[in-house]
């Protein structure tokens, strides 16, 4: 493990700190056990949902670098801390939906649990003031949020993203309905993924009994919230073989 002394505080989000080091290029991200719903009006603590989400990230995004999604992600700390390379977050957020669902199910009228015949790639400004609006890219390179060729590596990363969890998770019982992701640049201008993958940015249904898995149970006051994070932590990084293996014995 590499030491690094955590600097002063770079940034603070709903669910993470970011801390500068002394090295120029590397940050240490702090996970938070705090709650939000839409855009911070709705709060509690969910315990154990920093060292969760850390733990989910740190598993899923050296195999996505494995399948050629460079990513800020270097080390796992601690049960709650990250070491990543430092970027600058590209104020475009990215929501990848495979299945009809939340907003996108109000807004269109279409039921929730509706298949889409194909994967569909919305953005959003990053700004929790204005509720994270749904914008389109001539806006964002209009407004100088980003260029067109970031946009164009952007859809094609996400789409990457998309490729790779939907099987995952479809081998360990669970149907991936829709996802966030950021992006951010490295000193040297490189798209890369940053941000995290876990339960509090991607809808997550089992595929048997389509219970939810992921923060809708927050959302909706389904219950359950901890128990539900903890069961995907288990399935991310089950061993499916393992587990296959298991069943026909």
């Amino acid at each position: 493990m590499t030491q690094r002394t955590r600097g002063e505080l770079k940034y603070e989000g709903k669910a993470k700190r970011v801390y500068a080091t002394d090295h120029e290029h590397e940050y240490i991200v702090a996970y938070k056990d705090d709650a939000t719903a839409f855009n911070g009006v709705k709060k509690a603590q969910i315990g154990g949902k920093g060292a969760i989400n850390n733990a989910i990230t740190a598993h899923l995004f050296p195999q996505l670098e494995q399948a050629g999604v460079p990513t800020h992600f270097l080390e796992k700390l601690s049960d709650t801390e990250q070491r990543v390379r430092a970027v600058t977050i590209i104020p475009v957020e990215v929501i990848v939906r495979n299945v009809a669902a939340g907003s996108f199910s109000k807004r269109l009228g279409i039921e929730e649990g509706t298949p889409l015949s194909r994967p569909v790639v919305e953005y959003c400004y990053k700004s929790d003031a204005l509720g994270d609006p749904l914008i389109n890219t001539d806006t964002a390179v209009a407004l100088g949020w980003a260029t067109p060729a970031q946009l164009t590596r952007i859809r094609e990363l996400a789409l990457q993203v998309q490729a790779f969890l939907v099987p995952y998770f479809a081998a360990r019982g669970v149907r991936l309905i829709d996802f966030k992701l950021e992006f951010g640049t490295t000193a040297d201008g490189e798209v890369v993924l940053a941000d995290e993958i876990s339960p509090d940015t991607c809808r997550f249904w089992d595929a048997q009994t389509s219970e939810k898995l992921d923060k809708d149970r927050f959302r909706r006051d389904l219950g359950g919230v901890e128990d539900a994070y903890s069961e995907m932590l288990r399935r991310v990084t089950q061993d499916v073989e393992e587990s296959k293996s298991r069943e026909v014995e």
